[in-house]
């Protein structure tokens, strides 16, 4: 959905906050293209299956997409507090980890959170 919001090719969705990121890259498809190559690829490495065919550019590489260090905790916690009802094992084994590893498109900076984020 996210790559034909980018593309102009769906009505739906257009204005969702989070497409902000990568509408603000120089190039979006792009962007886009690697980000679900990447989820492809961890998707395969855990046994899932996903089409790679319906990633419309599937980039190996891409310039990357800053992002406040503030937002990835606020990311983070909201995760936690989900696995934390919902998958035990995986929010046990979130909790180990020392540093929260990103995906390779996103490059932390110094700033709180997104003007788009909810607060509350």
């Amino acid at each position: 959905m996210a790559q034909k919001v980018l593309a102009n090719k769906t009505k739906g969705y257009r204005h969702h906050p989070q497409l902000d990121r990568f509408k603000s890259h120089a190039d979006p498809l792009r962007a886009i293209g690697f980000y679900l190559y990447c989820i492809y690829k961890e998707g395969k490495r855990r046994g899932y299956r996903f089409d790679v065919k319906k990633i419309s550019r599937n980039s190996k590489n891409c310039a990357p997409i800053k992002v406040f260090c503030g937002q990835v905790d606020f990311e983070a916690m909201h995760l936690a507090s989900k696995l934390s009802k919902r998958d035990k094992e995986a929010f046990r084994a979130m909790k180990k980890q020392k540093k929260l590893k990103l995906h390779p498109l996103f490059k932390p900076v110094k700033g709180g959170r997104e003007a788009w984020e909810k607060h509350g």
